[in-house]
């Protein structure tokens, strides 16, 4: 088993690689899921590129057709939670992962997903759950405190700490997904009335374009007929 404390790899030593994914459960909300995907298969791609053995883990029914449409084989498929998640079910599924980290069949974890920018964007995310960075485990035990754990040890701790690190990671991101689908749906379904709106008067415009050259036909056939008759 992994010792976490000290999984600070370099980028060469990372072989087996994981990305986990997350899109929508439903539709209608633009190019939310496109996007999702497109970058996941970017990052597969270049990671293939370096050499790297890289599996999947989808997130999100869209995700999961989109992967079962194209022949590519995942190592687990989730529905329902990108659209409902709960920190329980979240760690259920990214604990997965976590115990293959720490079993070392996988050296990294990268998360991708589309998350929340504002009420008008969205902003495509890739992040590295596992290993963790220097930058984090910096500092994260101070030598003068004087509060005492248990147990005694700091490396059982800091798992711990990591672990539950990377499940409110992989928690977040799904809440995060889920505020952007829901503006991304917004803007579709507001772009779609507009849309319909400006369809309705286009149309009432060349029906009223219409009718008026009929009634102008009508007239001259008339007019021409009397015209005739005298």
């Amino acid at each position: 088993m992994k010792t976490l404390i000290v999984d600070t790899l370099k980028k060469d030593d990372i072989k087996n690689v994981e990305i986990v994914f997350i899109t929508a459960d439903k539709g209608l909300c633009g190019g939310f899921n496109a996007q999702t995907l497109k970058k996941t298969r970017a990052v597969y791609k270049e990671l293939v590129a370096e050499g790297k053995n890289v599996r999947i883990r989808a997130i999100g029914r869209k995700g999961v057709d989109f992967m079962r449409f194209n022949g590519i084989s995942v190592v687990e498929s989730v529905v329902g939670l990108s659209a409902a998640p709960t920190y329980q079910k979240a760690a259920e599924v990214i604990d997965k992962a976590f115990e293959d980290f720490s079993a070392g069949v996988i050296d990294n974890i990268v998360l991708v997903y589309n998350g929340y920018k504002n009420m008008i964007s969205q902003e495509l995310r890739v992040v590295d759950l596992l290993p963790i960075s220097d930058d984090i485990l910096d500092n994260v035990f101070d030598p003068s405190s004087s509060l005492t754990t248990e147990p005694d040890h700091p490396g059982e701790i800091l798992d711990a700490l990591i672990k539950k690190y990377v499940e409110f990671n992989f928690y977040y991101a799904l809440v995060d997904s889920l505020a952007a689908e829901h503006s991304a749906r917004m803007q579709a379904m507001d772009a779609a009335n507009k849309n319909a709106k400006e369809m309705v008067q286009d149309l009432t415009l060349q029906y009223n374009k219409a009718r008026q050259e009929a009634i102008t036909t009508e007239l001259i056939e008339i007019i021409s007929g009397m015209e005739a008759l005298n």
